[in-house]
């Protein structure tokens, strides 16, 4: 106590950090509640009676179960292999450049797509890809014919990764260039001096730093493996396209918001928490194992 009462001012700025994520990430906890009920909006939470797991038993029963948890799964899963080394790889190609002025350019380019809003996003992935667009301008010319990008669910996923690792692979660089920031210079003098070229100190130095911040970065992406942003769907999804982009959270917000069935939405949402903290546990006891003991916790 006399520790605290000596840094209370360091307390008093925590505080507000503090509150904010009470009210806003446990005090909502509360409301999960209704995935256990019968909720009527008229009797309150606690004044609706208990329903155990029978919203959870009707979502797994479900006959769009399997396709709404496959497309979710497959989407977060391939959106994370194929995105986590993008920023690296733009890090270390950063890292290399000499010329502060060039880099910063460089960087001001990659960083930019992060501020577009989704919105915009979207409507410029319609621009760009229907049938009247520049790319199935060029496509027409070269094979006669245009592809179906927005209403074909085959090519759904495609689309939704490639732009989404455009929009933020370069703003998740910042974490990687900021821990090659750190890289003692002299280290690559002498192994330029003992002969190894631009490969190996690359392979042996630069990697060789990030790679704690590799595996934290990791687990917490596959710690949230199933919590896709449901605005980029949603915006996309087509009456055609269906198939491969319902996923849990639109599914949620249709059931929720616009059928009204909260009780029912509410254990869906549940279950995609529950697989999202058992991969987070998984995922970081393997890497603990593989990483000499390094994790995120």
């Amino acid at each position: 106590m006399d520790y605290i009462f000596k840094n209370y001012f360091l307390y008093l700025l925590l505080a507000p950090a503090l509150i904010l994520t009470l009210l806003f990430k446990y005090l909502p906890m509360y409301g999960a509640i209704i995935a256990f009920k019968d909720f009527n909006p008229m009797k309150g939470i606690l004044g609706s009676e208990w329903a155990g797991l029978k919203h959870f038993t009707r979502f797994l029963s479900s006959p769009n179960f399997e396709i709404i948890f496959m497309s979710t799964l497959k989407l977060s899963l391939y959106g994370l292999i194929l995105g986590f080394p993008v920023p690296i790889i733009l890090a270390l190609m950063i890292n290399q450049l000499r010329r502060n002025a060039i880099k910063k350019n460089i960087q001001l380019i990659l960083y930019a797509p992060n501020f577009i809003s989704v919105v915009v996003i979207v409507g410029m992935i319609f621009i760009f890809l229907s049938p009247a667009g520049p790319i199935n301008i060029i496509l027409t010319n070269i094979t006669g014919k245009p592809l179906m990008f927005l209403t074909d669910p085959e090519y759904f996923r495609s689309v939704y990764i490639i732009s989404g690792i455009w929009q933020g692979a370069g703003w998740a660089s910042i974490i990687y260039v900021a821990a090659l920031a750190s890289v003692d210079p002299e280290l690559h003098n002498a192994a330029t001096i003992d002969g190894a070229n631009i490969v190996q100190r690359i392979r042996h130095i630069d990697l060789s730093t990030i790679k704690p911040v590799m595996a934290i970065v990791f687990i917490l992406g596959a710690g949230s493996i199933m919590a896709i942003g449901f605005e980029k769907a949603f915006l996309m999804q087509t009456a055609m396209n269906l198939p491969t982009s319902e996923i849990i959270p639109t599914y949620v917000y249709k059931q929720g918001l616009q059928a009204g069935d909260y009780a029912y939405s509410t254990a869906v949402g549940l279950f995609n928490s529950v697989i999202n903290v058992i991969m987070l546990v998984a995922v970081n006891f393997i890497v603990k194992k593989l990483n000499e003991g390094e994790g995120l916790y």
